[in-house]
This record gives structure tokens, sequence and C-alpha cells, in this order.
């Protein structure tokens, strides 16, 4: 199964709008709102075999609504 696909992520706590699971530069793992930005902190892996593990705790900082919002992007 798709990585991006396993994690259910509840609506944006802020405004209402879809949560992401996102990766970065294979690094780390965060969820982001894609209507008001909002996301989680960025969670770090070393290996192949940590990279579902950080994405399952993105997930859950998401859903329980532990993000931070810095405002609207450009």
């Amino acid at each position: 199964m798709d990585l991006y696909k396993k994690f259910d992520l509840v609506e944006c706590h802020r405004c209402h709008g879809v949560g992401v699971l996102e990766e970065e530069g294979g690094w780390c793992m965060y969820v982001a709102c894609m209507d008001c930005g909002s996301r989680t902190a960025e969670i770090a892996y070393n290996s192949p075999e940590e990279r579902e593990e950080a994405a399952r705790k993105a997930a859950d900082l998401w859903n329980k609504g532990k993000t931070v919002y810095t405002g609207f992007g450009d």
C-alpha cells in the first residue's frame, strides 16, 4: 500500500482544510494543510525502515491537532 494513503488524516483543526502527508528531501515527514499552511513538526528518519514510523508519527500529531501556523504563505 502507498505510504501516503496508509494513514487517515482528519481535517485541519484550524480551517477544516485538507491535510496532506509530505516528505522533505528524503530525511523527514510532516503533514501540512493545503488551505491555510498549518503543519506538524518535521519527523526525521535515517533509514527506509524508519520512514513509515516517521509518517505514522506525523499523522498522529496532525490528528491530535499538534500543529503550528505562521500565517498564509505566498
